[in-house]
């Protein structure tokens, strides 16, 4: 992504982060369906991501009654 490029649109809050929903949406992830198919390990993979950011998708799921891939 170059800085004209304009930034995918995710549902994830702005609480997380511009540059987590930045790497999120760069790997795929713009939905939080899209997420329970990974696992937390997974996207702390990812440049960019970090434990509080993780901390509060979780967050996010439970409350749509959704989990990543572990359960967690």
């Amino acid at each position: 992504m170059t800085a004209h490029e304009p930034e995918q649109e995710t549902e994830f809050p702005p609480r997380i982060g511009k540059m987590a929903r930045r790497v999120l949406a760069l790997n795929g992830y713009t939905r939080y369906e899209q997420l329970t198919r990974t696992t937390p390990a997974e996207l702390l993979k990812i440049h960019g991501m970090g434990k509080k950011g993780i901390e509060i998708l979780r967050e996010e799921l439970s409350a749509r009654n959704l989990s990543f891939a572990d359960g967690s």
